[in-house]
């Protein structure tokens, strides 16, 4: 491989030369550098073409993908081409990960090493998400960019604990590594990373697609959630040495969910899986069934995987059940007692939230100051779960008043304590009472 030095110019496809400024990190395929070009510093992916199996083909897919233009503003997208130099030697340009982001890796760890320029000391930065709510929501920002990915017709052929970039404190998500997305059913030799592979790849079988992408999918959100492998337990745990032929037995022959309801060889083993004993108790029932389909069917049945939409539909509802309580409690409806059908209540402290139903869903929202709805939630058909459409306040002038501001572009009809229906424009609120109804338009909820 040709390794660039800092200060050298890489001329580029279109004109001009990007000048290196550093070195970034090292992959499996080639380094990645920080460049300057056009008076602003960018990320430059600098392949080692020995290790690309038909780099000819491969540099055309990135230039097609430059031409197509990201599914969505989540993918740090290729940019700009290299020329290649007399070696074939190649790469491209891509915007530089915002500083506030972390490392799905350094996420799982739960710490970043970062190093002291000036004394060389190695220092443990702790990488977590500030709450629940930024957690789920980056859950849904992960599920929401594969479902554009794949709906533009492409498939990342690679997904693994490598490919996120995260902000721990808002649940933002960015793909990187998107020099492997290819149109699905086009495949330049990638195969994947243990573990995250689907079985079929495992067993040589099937190439790269949108099939196995979903596999994938459902591995990296059992991770983000669970904090373990859905496929290491027991079994996996008696083969001291994971060599190539017994990866091939527990990730693809004889792959078997820690939690498959039918198949208890396999559980998690205390000691080494508490992390995933502990969550797995925590998730509603609806969530673990939602990986136990994925991890059971879902591994003889690729046609039987989960899709992305209805990923993002549970998890839109999972964000929906979560309460913080005033104790400090945070956590599921599914943790919390149930007075009525209408009442969660903390085990904790005693404390009781009352709920709102919508004529859409079949589940109830709590109620509790801060929390929100979102426009996906209120509006049939929308697939816009970032938008706050509604908000419980604390009245600004009467302390222990609360009160739902309208956060959305529509006006509401809302029923108030005289008993009639009162506009409530967009900036607008109105109190929380015990008969309290409001009209979206197309969905209306009530207490």
């Amino acid at each position: 491989m040709i390794e660039l030095k800092v200060g050298q110019d890489v001329e580029m496809e279109y004109g001009g030369s990007a000048k290196v400024i550093s070195e970034i990190g090292r992959g499996g395929q080639g380094i990645v550098y920080l460049v300057k070009y056009n008076g602003m510093k960018w990320a430059l992916k600098w392949y080692d073409v020995d290790k690309i199996k038909k780099p000819k083909d491969f540099r055309r897919n990135i230039q097609n993908n430059i031409h197509d233009g990201p599914p969505s503003d989540k993918f740090l997208w290729p940019k700009y081409l290299t020329k290649e130099n007399d070696e074939g030697t190649f790469g491209y340009l891509m915007e530089l990960k915002p500083p506030s982001f972390d490392s799905f890796v350094d996420i799982l760890n739960t710490y970043k090493l970062e190093v002291d320029p000036l004394t060389g000391h190695a220092a443990k930065r702790p990488v977590r998400f500030t709450n629940l709510f930024a957690m789920v929501t980056a859950v849904i920002n992960i599920v929401n960019a594969f479902r554009q990915l794949h709906r533009a017709g492409k498939s990342y052929q690679d997904l693994n604990d490598g490919g996120f970039f995260i902000n721990v404190q808002t649940g933002a998500v960015l793909v990187c590594d998107c020099d492997n997305i290819a149109p699905d059913g086009s495949n330049f030799g990638i195969g994947g990373k243990p573990g995250y592979m689907a079985p079929e790849i495992v067993r040589g079988i099937a190439k790269p697609n949108v099939q196995t992408d979903k596999y994938s999918l459902a591995v990296v959100l059992f991770k983000l959630l669970f904090r373990g492998d859905p496929m290491e337990g027991e079994k996996v745990v008696k083969d001291v040495c994971l060599t190539e032929s017994s990866e091939l037995k527990h990730y693809g022959q004889n792959a078997v969910f820690v939690y498959d309801p039918n198949d208890s060889s396999n559980r998690p083993v205390r000691g080494i899986h508490d992390n995933v004993i502990k969550f797995w108790r925590i998730y509603p029932e609806y969530i673990r069934d939602a990986f136990i389909r994925s991890f059971t069917t879902g591994i003889s049945d690729p046609n039987k995987r989960i899709i992305e939409n209805e990923w993002q539909q549970l998890f839109i509802r999972l964000r929906s059940e979560i309460i913080m309580c005033g104790c400090g409690r945070t956590n599921f409806t599914s943790m919390y007692e149930k007075p009525d059908e209408k009442t969660f209540k903390c085990p904790r402290c005693g404390m009781e939230f009352t709920s709102l139903g919508f004529s859409n869903r079949d589940y109830r929202m709590p109620l509790f100051v801060g929390c929100r709805f979102y426009e996906c939630e209120i509006t049939p058909g929308s697939d816009d779960f970032q938008s706050v459409a509604g908000e419980l306040v604390e009245n600004k002038l009467k302390a222990g008043y609360l009160g739902i501001k309208n956060c959305s572009t529509k006006t509401w009809k809302v029923r108030m304590p005289d008993g009639n229906y009162y506009d409530t424009p967009p900036g607008k609120g109105f109190p929380i009472w015990k008969e309290l109804e409001i009209d979206f338009g197309d969905v209306q909820a009530k207490i």
